[in-house]
């Protein structure tokens, strides 16, 4: 639809289209490389009208092969609803949870806007050089999280692949030379994080401009995570004229007024009603009040339940993620951490490694897991209430996707029982008291299947993953760990910090002199016999300092407590020393 036509239907920009009844929201299209995905396309309800293809949309024949070779044929409702408004270049306010394949919904129109390396004018015969500015940035993409990151350029390129479309993940955490080298060499879609975006932007490493279309995915969360300033400002440093594509679960002030001055009469669209597919109704929801003290244990019986697979727990702290993945490790269960203090090289490793199902239990918090996208997950464990209903919403919906069941279990200390009959209320679940459990009750072998000789340590028989030291680990270029004392000391702190290049602090050089009676002795020599004894005290020894001893140093004398030692003389070593 042309501007023009849009000055006459001034009220599109509110439209909420509904979502079409054969629609599957459950299922996550962002997952290019599920081989497993039910033919890649929703399945309609019988009598129901099959969803249009990619192909019928308009898209180009490069992405539909693409798509078509992970079995995505056809689109889902926030596809349907974004891509035909988004490939005429008008601007879009997608509101739409997680899980619903928004992902390919902004990525198919940056694709089949740019203009690929294949298509750019070249050199030509007579010597005139090719643009030099074709290997810059065309279209950008701003996600909130690193994991988020690299899974959002991994699907981009997948569906671009024949387009030869050269796509670079900027985000922090990881060394900047390979970043940069990236950068040199061409680029035409950049995905990043605010903060190093704006970093490398800031300076000149990153020249956004000649981008041609900008999407910020989960802009709620950027919000939340504080990154709101660094993307006004990377705003800023693009070309007015662009087209611009907002995704938000959710809509908040400063989001709207975000979307007003930088997107042009945008058209607001709804994957689903606000009260729709909140809350997944093929997930199976138990609440549990558990003791912080048996914790371990119960999770430890919920992981052995009936039919589980890939399993997500979560935490609200980094220090109680790490502490319940090692306390699982070390009771035989294949599984591992994310959290904002591992580096970057060993978040990625865990995520590698849970994909690949050589681990089958993946410990996280909120902010590491956000946008995490794996297939296959069957439960999902609150090991603590969730800080509102919001946060509860979106883990639950790791699982219960692409037609399948899941299972959400959350355990609620003593001490967490207002805040979970808020998230109750808030969401209409009607378990405001949730049911006091231990390790040994009988409902929750029951609720979950789990076998009755269940232990609090995994068989050795059922330890058949290859764990996560199997997986590669990437630390090259990790940041993480590098950073400076806290508070900004420097000086001592970091000079002890040096090394002599083995892992050790370099010796001192120090020389020491050692002196018998005044008279300086070489290490390991005795001193000279000369018939007489070496003065010990008095004024002979200060006559045989000034006249034999030459330059040689005064031997220092211990003083006890400042009493006065008689010499054979008669005289007192004070009297003696002052007199010197």
């Amino acid at each position: 639809m042309s501007v023009s036509d849009r000055n006459t239907e001034s009220d599109r920009n509110s439209r909420s289209p509904e979502t079409p009844p054969e629609a599957d929201p459950g299922f996550e299209a962002t997952g290019i490389t599920r081989a497993d995905a039910p033919s890649g396309s929703p399945l309609p309800a019988e009598g129901e009208k099959l969803p249009p293809t990619f192909a019928e949309l308009g898209v180009r024949d490069e992405i539909v092969s693409a798509l078509a070779e992970n079995d995505i044929v056809r689109t889902f409702a926030i596809q349907e609803l974004t891509l035909p408004l988004a490939l005429a270049g008008e601007d879009v306010i997608g509101q739409a949870r997680t899980g619903t394949g928004k992902t390919l919904g902004f990525g198919v129109p940056l694709l089949q806007r740019i203009t690929p390396p294949g298509e750019q004018p070249a050199a030509t015969a007579e010597g005139e050089a090719a643009d030099r500015t074709k290997d810059v940035p065309q279209a950008l993409v701003v996600v909130p999280t690193r994991e988020l990151c690299v899974q959002v350029a991994r699907d981009i390129a997948a569906a671009g692949k024949n387009l030869g479309v050269r796509v670079v993940a900027i985000y922090g955490g990881r060394a900047y030379e390979p970043q940069l080298e990236a950068l040199r060499k061409g680029v035409d879609v950049v995905v990043g994080t605010p903060g190093r975006l704006l970093d490398l932007a800031e300076q000149r490493h990153l020249v956004l401009g000649r981008v041609k279309a900008l999407v910020l995915d989960e802009a709620d969360e950027m919000l939340d995570l504080g990154f709101l300033p660094d993307v006004e400002r990377i705003l800023r440093m693009l070309p007015e004229q662009r087209h611009t594509m907002l995704f938000s679960a959710t809509m908040p002030g400063p989001i709207v007024q975000l979307s007003r001055a930088f997107l042009t009469r945008p058209t607001h669209i709804r994957a689903e009603e606000a009260d729709q597919g909140s809350i997944h109704e093929r997930t199976k929801q138990l609440v549990y009040r558990a003791h912080a003290m048996d914790k371990v244990e119960l999770v430890t019986r919920v992981l052995q339940a009936k039919d589980r697979g890939l399993t997500m727990i979560f935490t609200r702290t980094k220090r109680t993620a790490q502490r319940v993945a090692d306390d699982l490790a070390e009771r035989g269960f294949a599984a591992a951490a994310v959290h904002g203090d591992l580096g970057q090289g060993a978040r990625e490793q865990a995520l590698r490694a849970f994909r690949s199902e050589k681990i089958d239990v993946l410990v996280a918090t909120d902010v590491a897991a956000r946008g995490i996208d794996v297939t296959g997950v069957t439960h999902v464990l609150n090991y603590q209430c969730p800080e509102d209903a919001k946060t509860y919403v979106h883990r639950i919906g790791r699982t219960g996707r692409a037609g399948r069941e899941g299972v959400a279990v959350t355990l609620v200390d003593w001490d967490e029982i207002p805040r979970w009959k808020m998230i109750s209320d808030d969401l209409n679940l009607g378990i405001d008291e949730p049911v006091e459990t231990y390790s040994t009750s009988e409902h929750l072998y029951s609720d979950l299947e789990i076998p009755a000789g269940a232990t609090g340590r995994l068989p050795l028989s059922a330890r058949t993953r290859a764990g996560l030291e199997a997986e590669y680990l990437d630390a090259e270029g990790d940041h993480q760990g590098s950073r400076k004392p806290r508070g900004g000391r420097t000086g001592r702190d970091a000079a002890a910090k040096k090394d002599d290049g083995d892992g050790r602090r370099p010796r001192r050089s120090r020389s020491r002199t050692r002196t018998r009676g005044g008279v300086v002795v070489e290490a390991g020599s005795a001193p000279a016999e000369t018939g007489e004894a070496a003065p010990q005290n008095g004024p002979a020894a200060d006559a045989g300092a000034g006249e034999g001893g030459g330059s040689a140093p005064r031997r220092r004398r211990r003083r006890g407590g400042g009493r006065r030692r008689s010499g054979a003389d008669g005289s007192t070593g004070d009297t003696d020393a002052a007199a010197s």
